[in-house]
């Protein structure tokens, strides 16, 4: 791709190069012009000089034709000079019977200039008739003096040529000079790339704003912008990882000293329970990968993938079914309400169900065993899609409705065996796909509501939406 300064210098000398062929064109037209006047002018010079040298002696014409009339159009180009001189009454006194006689009628002393054919040639050609003194029957004399446009044509070249060669000078003076203020320009330019250059890997600090061009302060701008965006990334990235690495630690400690425990176990019931301790903890550590897993795809979600339809009557049902079991473990009643059918959300497949697992069995983990956890569907006015899932668990204080979604955070839940990724999860998710999520007491006064608003499907989308 071309540089900035070669893309600059172009825009700038295409319209002065545009502008010199157009002054070119000009030109030329102007130098014929002016070759055609100063050869008209050498035309009508010789065409008066012959008629002052007519004169009537003795009965007869005298037509002595000084050597100056045809002198006046030696040129570097050898061009063919005719003349021919007409009585009034049409007799021909001398010169070339071949020079046509003008269309228009010539009045005296005023010169007429035409463009002829002399001998299968190009010529320019002026007639001027003049008086004569003493002719019997004879008032005037007609002079026609022809010369060919070898010398004419040669001359405006010379002219457009001349013309055309400071035009160039011009031009590429021009070209030089904005070459060296694009270069001059340039420089900041030039100067905050250095400076970007010279930073150390992993420097995210903001780059001074202090004597920049000011066409260059929004740019300036944008990758302070960017790079306190990225450094706030970097900061809940790096936190992540401590906080994964630790969550990680502390099943892998726990497994260690669990088959320590086993394997020092003599007694055959000691070592089942700490058996059964292991596999726990497996399970624990399992489902934390995979929250990590999903946790690091909700990441990568990207709203292009948003675009889908999923029709949510369809799919909680079916995650309900996968979890019913895990309910029926912990005695939890789990249960689905829809009071009509409602049009497919615009949500990709993916997140729309990792948030309802999430949503599904965060509320079966905190909900004591005997407690109850519906997941339901409701159409609003507004053509948004709202699912909520429903406990009679313990509930989460107004005051931590904010900090669960951070993750990692547990409120105190020894029992539950949560890891704090389910509802950034949903979050992340739900934010991916232009969802909204919201906590509320439920109506009944004790546990917890949650509320995932999705957006309906255009008619296109939901006319091939996923099940």
């Amino acid at each position: 791709m071309p540089s900035l300064r070669a893309r600059l210098l172009a825009w700038v000398m295409l319209p002065l190069a545009g502008a010199v062929g157009l002054d070119g064109w000009i030109t030329q037209r102007e130098a014929l012009r002016t070759a055609t006047a100063v050869q008209d002018q050498l035309l009508l010079g010789s065409a008066r000089i012959m008629a002052e040298a007519v004169r009537w002696e003795d009965g007869a014409f005298v037509d002595q034709i000084p050597p100056a009339a045809l002198e006046l159009f030696q040129a570097r180009v050898a061009d063919r000079v005719v003349y021919r001189i007409t009585a009034a009454n049409g007799r021909l006194i001398t010169g070339d019977t071949e020079l046509p006689l003008p269309s228009a009628e010539a009045v005296a002393e005023v010169p007429l200039h035409f463009d002829v054919q002399v001998r299968a040639q190009a010529a320019r050609a002026v007639a001027y008739r003049q008086p004569v003194v003493g002719a019997p029957g004879v008032d005037s004399v007609l002079v026609e003096v022809a010369q060919t446009l070898q010398g004419r044509d040669a001359f405006a070249q010379q002219l457009w040529l001349q013309s055309m060669a400071q035009q160039g000078l011009i031009l590429g003076l021009t070209a030089l000079l904005v070459l060296l203020g694009l270069r001059q320009s340039l420089r900041p330019l030039l100067r905050l790339r250095d400076a970007v250059r010279a930073r150390e890997p992993g420097a995210l600090q903001p780059l001074h704003v202090d004597g920049v061009a000011t066409e260059l302060a929004p740019l300036v701008e944008a990758i302070n912008q960017y790079a306190q965006r990225l450094e706030h990334y970097t900061q809940a990235q790096q936190v992540f990882i401590q906080n994964a690495a630790h969550q990680l630690r502390t099943p892998f400690t726990a497994l260690r000293m669990q088959l320590s425990a086993a394997l020092r176990a003599e007694d055959e019931a000691l070592r089942r329970e700490a058996l059964s301790a292991i596999r726990q903890t497996v399970q624990q550590s399992v489902r934390l990968v995979n929250q990590l897993l999903t946790l690091s795809a909700a990441d990568a979600e990207s709203r292009a993938n948003a675009a889908e339809a999923v029709a949510l009557d369809a799919l909680v049902p079916r995650v309900l079914e996968d979890l019913a079991g895990h309910a029926q473990a912990r005695g939890i009643d789990l249960g689905f309400e829809c009071e009509a059918p409602c049009p497919p959300a615009a949500v990709s497949a993916l997140a729309a169900r990792e948030i309802v697992v999430n949503l599904v069995d965060n509320a079966i983990r905190y909900t004591p065993a005997g407690g109850m956890v519906t997941a339901r569907l409701l159409c609003t006015a507004q053509d948004r899609v709202l699912l909520t899932v429903e406990d009679n668990g313990p509930g989460i204080p107004a005051e931590l409705r904010e900090r669960v979604f951070e993750r990692f955070f547990r409120i105190d839940d020894s029992d539950s065996g949560g890891s704090g990724l389910g509802l950034p999860i949903v979050r992340e998710f739900a934010h991916r796909s232009g969802a909204q999520v919201s906590l509320r007491t439920p109506d009944t006064g004790a546990g917890l509501a949650v509320d995932v608003s999705f957006a309906a499907a255009a008619p296109q989308a939901a006319a091939a939406g996923l099940p």
